[in-house]
């Protein structure tokens, strides 16, 4: 039988050494990188590949007098495939839907979060090399890279999942990776509303201020959900509308068709290259935009989309890391003091006040669930600080015997400024005169 098209090379057969089942695997992929042409693996359909690389694992098994179940076969040659094409022992966990992060602490230890706790798994790497070779695919699918001039990067899977990496020097005792995982698809906010994020009142109230096309800020903690609740909220942008996204690393996953992606590009080897979110953003104003999403404001870039903000490109969205909404808008003002402007301060806040409309702050509790804690309505100056009014707030009650947080959704029962323009554009709210309160545990 003649060999498959992809293996070009003869390969020298090894003594028999005792290794685990991970040295195993790395071994026979490092033997099938000597034997593979490469060219020819992606033009290979992966059923067919599957069986030729089944008959050569056998072969390289028998040189080395390792005797495996036939089950154990077949995982030995699904990881060699991941190994192959994919991310290597990653890949598992990237397929598997229960699992929110993975958290890889050099290539010892792998940590994943399921349900908002954290768990130790039995997946490792076989040492640093591997580990990193592993972290190259995936920077450099992307266009980015990874070195010691450059040991820090963010990048995204094929999935827009977020990925983060900080490599030696400065991670002390080996390669540092955090990826946060998205859904198959965007979670809706009927889904929200029944994980108990928000109550359907809030639900209602955010999808109206979308259509209305109110300025959205959305305000939380690391992890707390601010990308989820972004792309739930543009589940309510009309079709018919032109949206332009601006992200370091793409991650948002628009449902309308008319949409440009816009992503910030890093600095090439000589220093030279960068385009930053604030390029991006002054670029975008000239594409003919209804709505600019940025997805998160980290420095200068706040002034421009305040800018966009007031210049009519209304029901446009951002966020922001900020522990409050107050504490936003506080953010927000210090984030413009960053574009290098001369402004006074009460001309700052009077920009906030007059292009943002309204701030959702998003929190990941200590039970692991995410809620969204507060929604609050600007409603000016007053006495040269901007003012706002909550509308929907959540109440702890406190913690039941198994850790989940107990509380309840409230509306506060304060009318916002907003309603008259909801009303006068036909959009239906529910009335929210009196306090509305539905508990959830």
């Amino acid at each position: 039988m003649s060999p498959p098209l992809w293996i070009s090379k003869g390969g020298a057969a090894t003594t028999t050494v005792a290794m685990d089942y991970t040295d195993l695997k790395v071994r026979i992929h490092q033997r099938l990188l000597d034997l593979l042409n490469l060219n020819l693996l992606d033009k290979v359909p992966r059923d067919v590949l599957r069986q030729q690389i089944r008959t050569t694992i056998r072969s390289l098994l028998n040189e080395e007098k390792r005797f495996l179940s036939a089950t154990q076969i077949d995982q030995l040659v699904e990881d060699v495939i991941d190994e192959l094409l994919g991310l290597g022992p990653l890949e598992a966990l990237l397929h598997d839907q229960t699992i929110s992060d993975i958290l890889i602490n050099t290539h010892e230890h792998v940590y994943v979060e399921r349900g908002g706790r954290l768990e130790k798994t039995d997946v490792r790497f076989q040492d640093s090399r591997h580990l990193i070779r592993i972290i190259n695919k995936i920077v450099s699918s992307v266009g980015r890279r990874v070195d010691e001039s450059q040991p820090m990067v963010d990048a995204r899977l094929e999935d827009g999942s977020r990925v983060n990496v900080i490599i030696p020097p400065l991670a002390v005792d080996g390669p540092l990776v955090s990826i946060r995982k998205f859904a198959a698809s965007p979670i809706a906010m009927d889904r929200l509303v029944a994980f108990g994020s928000l109550s359907a009142e809030m639900a209602a109230t955010l999808s109206a201020l979308v259509k209305a096309r109110r300025n959205v800020l959305i305000s939380g903690g690391t992890g707390s959900g601010k990308t989820t609740l972004l792309n739930a909220l543009s589940a309510f942008i009309d079709d018919r509308e032109r949206i332009v996204t601006i992200e370091d690393s793409a991650e948002l996953r628009l449902q309308q068709i008319h949409v440009g992606r816009l992503e910030t590009r890093p600095p090439n080897l000589e220093g030279r290259g960068e385009i930053s979110q604030r390029d991006l953003l002054r670029n975008a104003l000239r594409m003919r935009p209804d709505r600019i999403i940025v997805g998160e404001v980290r420095a200068g870039e706040a002034f421009d989309m305040l800018q966009a903000m007031n210049t009519g490109h209304d029901g446009s969205m951002t966020t922001v890391h900020a522990n409050s909404a107050r504490d936003a808008l506080t953010r927000v003002e210090q984030m413009i003091g960053m574009a290098g402007l001369d402004i006074a301060p009460r001309s700052i806040r009077q920009q906030v006040a007059s292009a943002i409309n309204v701030v959702i702050q998003v929190e990941r509790m200590e039970d692991g669930r995410r809620r969204v804690t507060s929604i609050a309505e600007l409603i000016g100056l007053n006495d040269g600080e901007v003012e706002t009014q909550e509308i929907f707030r959540f109440r702890r009650d406190g913690k039941l015997s198994a850790g989940i947080v107990s509380g309840a959704y409230e509306a506060t029962g304060v009318r916002p400024k907003f309603f008259d323009i909801l009303a006068s554009r036909g959009i239906p709210l529910p009335d929210l005169t009196p306090p509305v309160i539905r508990a959830y545990a």
